[in-house]
């Protein structure tokens, strides 16, 4: 129960609580959420659109969000932190201007200014990695929990099934439901950019692209140096041991040195013409 081999997944979590204390502390969560008719038609902030996955502004978000990256870093631990950095990055860019896009576009005019709400926080991503988590984790085991306090009759007796993955999707659940219909709006299209990625659906030169390997404290371009260095630092040791062993085979006399290079097969031939 660590962050081993999860250092992307550190780096998210650490980051989350971080930015969300400061804004608090700041007194800067105004800058975190996006009204459309006032924040983008009226005054034009675009930038919000690249802000408001930063931060939760209330800290049961903040407790759930960071509960929910933490169960679901094994998605880290089977990619590697390569691969995950580069869908973290590219599914921020998707989950930051689709949500407004759509609310701006669609739902807003449809609903005569009602839904004009974006609610700040990074629960897009968290679903489009819970999308991941759901396709990739097998659940270990069920369990029913029974809706009737009496006796169980038999296996049609009321109660609900559930997993050990229902945790994740109840913490997942929470952070869609916690400011509705803005929150919910970011946790479906994240969902949908997760499985898009998953099938392919998006342009392969995003699925293909990763980050630098420096990045995630990757050091392949110095192991590989240092690897270069160690085959030279052999090959010459090598060579001095060969050069060493042709002289004491020169000093030995040329005897010692026809025994030592006759096969197994030779020196019998010879034993056997000796007895003719």
């Amino acid at each position: 129960m660590s962050f081993t081999n999860a250092p992307v997944t550190r780096t998210l979590v650490v980051g989350l609580v971080g930015s969300s204390i400061a804004a608090s502390l700041l007194d800067i969560k105004h800058y975190f959420y996006i009204s459309i008719g006032t924040h983008i038609l009226r005054y034009h902030q675009l930038w919000r659109v690249l802000a408001y996955q930063l931060c939760y502004l209330n800290s049961s978000e903040v407790l759930f969000g960071a509960m929910a990256l933490y169960n679901m870093r094994t998605i880290e631990q089977r990619w590697g932190s390569r691969k995950y950095a580069s869908f973290i990055l590219v599914t921020a860019l998707f989950t930051s201007i689709v949500p407004p896009l759509i609310l701006t576009a669609f739902l807003r005019p449809l609903s005569f200014g009602v839904l004009d709400f974006l609610p700040a926080g990074p629960t897009p991503i968290i679903f489009a990695i819970l999308a991941q988590y759901h396709a990739m984790i097998p659940h270990m085991y069920k369990y029913k929990v029974a809706l009737a306090t009496g006796p169980p009759t038999g296996q049609d007796s009321a109660a609900l099934t559930f997993s050990d993955k229902s945790t994740k999707y109840m913490m997942a659940g929470q952070l869609a439901m916690s400011q509705f219909p803005g929150s919910l709006l970011g946790a479906v299209v994240g969902w949908l950019v997760g499985y898009a990625w998953r099938n392919e659906a998006l342009p392969g030169v995003l699925t293909r692209w990763r980050v630098p390997g420096w990045v995630v404290g990757m050091r392949g371009q110095k192991t590989n140096a240092e690897f270069e260095n160690m085959r030279r630092r052999l090959e010459s040791e090598g060579a001095s041991t060969g050069t060493a062993s042709g002289i004491q085979q020169q000093q030995a006399g040329p005897t010692e040195g026809n025994n030592r290079r006759r096969t197994m097969g030779q020196q019998l031939i010879d034993e056997v013409r000796g007895a003719f």
